[in-house]
């Protein structure tokens, strides 16, 4: 039985990648951080005997290279970080503590240890910066991080390509587009945009909210997503991947798809700061914009280029852009009872 350390283990990808590993016949180790109140929503459904927590944080080494020396795991995922673009600007010195540097604790306490483990960094298509001129983004395309997030996770990516390059460590980097789930943290775009179609529709909001309605996102379903970071562990050499769908979508196109979901059409009306959204049978005001969304430094385009993906771990996406709207909206209105 092959053993597999989470961190992240409650949040999105982590609840769902503990599901794949637990099918595969895997024993599954998430870290979890010590609240005085549950956070642990996206997992408390999972009933398996070979499923196990452990209290941690990976700004703190000790705790990592006990759990590390503890499990002797097969594989690690770090999953975790301080993930929300936006909240970087307000926290950037915990964000770089907590998704930049803690990488390289965990890389230490696999060295330290002796562990024959392959590791799994988490990075992300925020690298890139979004800049109209790379797009589509691949392996090769060069950075340039546009938040604190994306600098932290910039520090992520090398220190993860330097141990591999210096100790020989089968360290890889998963550079992940941007994928969604009903699991999707509230203050999220993707899940503010469905979960205020399910208030809306019963009757508990009145409109939706958002900032730059022309950005442009890769946007794909995050259940294919960790079935692709569990195969970069499974190949013959270590080595990095972009994990995404080809296409791009505003986030306008995301309030259409997911308005015309509960059978709303979406009239615009205005331009920037002052577009609205109405309905275009009633005529009442459903979307605006709010400039307090908007991000110091804006990333307009996230195009990510999956070939290599395709062609070396034999991966692509299987839930289309218009299904996942779907999914995510129904998930949501079945929370408000409709």
């Amino acid at each position: 039985m092959k053993k597999a350390i989470i961190t992240g283990v409650t949040g999105q990808d982590g609840s769902y990648l503990t599901e794949f590993l637990l099918a595969k016949g895997y024993e599954v180790h998430g870290l979890i951080r010590r609240h005085s109140t549950p956070c642990d929503d996206r997992i408390a459904h999972i009933n398996d005997a070979n499923f196990f927590l452990h209290y941690g944080d990976l700004t703190d080494s000790l705790s990592i290279t006990n759990l590390v020396r503890e499990v002797q795991p097969d594989e690690f995922y770090n999953l975790a970080a301080q993930s929300h673009v936006g909240i970087s600007f307000e926290v950037p010195e915990y964000t770089a503590e907590a998704t930049g540097v803690s990488t390289i604790k965990v890389l230490e306490a696999i060295r330290q240890n002796k562990i024959d483990t392959k590791f799994y960094q988490a990075s992300t298509s925020e690298l890139f910066g979004g800049l109209p001129e790379t797009a589509p983004q691949s392996e090769t395309t060069p950075f340039h991080p546009r938040s604190p997030y994306a600098a932290a996770k910039l520090y992520a990516y090398w220190i993860t390509v330097n141990y591999r390059e210096a100790y020989d460590m089968f360290a890889c980097n998963g550079i992940l587009f941007n994928h969604e789930s009903p699991r999707r943290g509230a203050d999220f775009v993707t899940r503010k945009i469905t979960l205020a179609i399910a208030k809306i529709m019963a009757g508990k909001q009145d409109k939706l909210s958002l900032g730059n309605l022309d950005a442009k996102r890769d946007w794909g379903y995050a259940k294919d997503y960790v079935e692709g970071q569990w195969l970069i562990l499974q190949q013959d050499k270590p080595d990095d991947f972009v994990l995404a769908t080809g296409e791009t979508h505003t986030v306008r196109e995301f309030v259409e798809a997911a308005f015309e979901e509960v059978g709303i059409k979406i009239e615009w009306r205005g331009a920037g700061a002052y577009e609205e959204g109405y309905c275009a049978k009633t005529g009442k005001l459903l979307v605006d914009v709010n400039p307090k969304y908007f991000r110091p430094a804006e990333v307009d385009l996230l195009l990510g280029d999956p070939a290599k993906a395709d062609r070396v771990l034999g991966w692509k996406r299987k839930v289309s852009f218009r299904e996942l709207v779907k999914i995510m909206v129904q998930a949501d209105l079945k929370i408000y009872g409709r």
